[in-house]
């Protein structure tokens, strides 16, 4: 799927019939992400979202904040994670660097990649931006290839990116609140492994429309990892005051422990906060090994 996702990302930029870089004569565009990208073969990853602003904005600092808010088609979705905000945007010469919040900093893999072009895209549609940088809290990503980006900037995916396939028994709940199993072959690219695999098909939600997403809106783990028999699930304290007070924490690290517990190499989950063990994450009560 990643692969997928970045040829067609690259099909959108070199397309400039796709609102590339121009400003449209009736106001300009914001850049989301296909909700489905199965209903998109053929085209972009990226899809255009007309908005209006009023003379008297500051042109770059609007599109941003309207990028942020999210789209109003119900077949897109934000490419930029729930609960992000903007801290400052600063114009240097033809360069906009824009520091956004920590919950940008849980993006990786090719839903940064999407992220980065979107907010690209957007801006540089402008005359006065031709490059745009990205940092959280004032730092950059370290594990980023570059820091500055501009809309003809392509990352494609390698040929031969996927080594392996995975077969996951994946858990959702339906509409009673009920996890139930999904059974996937999942794709394994290179760096990838079956824990990260499996976090990150959770992340993105069931195949089955009777079943319903496990993760709530914004809550991702920040990173997923396999000692021996033991799977780490890193979760991040930051995401917890951007989350919906009614988010089923308790859900979403059930559906992770079913999910992950189900491949062969794995016996047993740990979860820890901020890299370190906690009695709690937010409402959820957590175990916490005996040293």
């Amino acid at each position: 799927m990643r692969k997928r996702i970045a040829a067609l990302l690259c099909v959108l930029l070199l397309l400039s019939g796709c609102s590339g870089g121009a400003e449209p004569s009736d106001g300009y565009v914001l850049y989301f992400q296909e909700r489905d990208l199965r209903s998109a073969a053929g085209e972009g990853a990226l899809r255009t979202e007309s908005v209006q602003l009023e003379p008297t904005e500051a042109p770059a600092r609007a599109l941003l904040e309207a990028l942020l808010a999210g789209p109003t088609d119900e077949t897109l979705k934000n490419a930029i994670p729930a609960g992000t905000s903007l801290l400052s945007l600063e114009l240097k010469g033809s360069r906009a660097v824009v520091d956004l919040s920590s919950a940008y900093g849980m993006l990786s893999g090719v839903e940064l990649t999407l992220a980065d072009q979107a907010i690209t895209l957007t801006l540089t549609q402008l005359p006065d931006i031709l490059s745009v940088q990205i940092t959280v809290r004032g730092q950059e990503l370290a594990y980023r290839s570059k820091q500055v980006f501009t809309a003809r900037d392509v990352l494609v995916a390698p040929e031969g990116d996927v080594v392996g396939t995975a077969e996951v028994t994946l858990y959702f709940p339906d509409e009673s609140g009920v996890l139930q199993p999904e059974e996937r072959t999942l794709e394994l690219y290179e760096g990838d492994t079956q824990v990260s695999a499996v976090a990150r098909a959770l992340e993105n939600g069931p195949l089955d429309s009777d079943l319903a997403p496990a993760f709530p809106e914004g809550f991702r783990p920040r990173s997923v990892w396999l000692e021996e028999d033991i799977c780490y699930v890193n979760l991040s304290s930051g995401l917890l005051g951007d989350l919906p007070e009614d988010a089923a924490l308790d859900m979403a690290l059930e559906a992770l422990t079913r999910s992950l517990c189900a491949l062969e190499n794995v016996s047993e989950t740990r979860f820890l906060v901020d890299g370190e063990y906690a009695s709690c994450y937010g409402p959820v009560a957590l175990e916490v090994p005996e040293k």
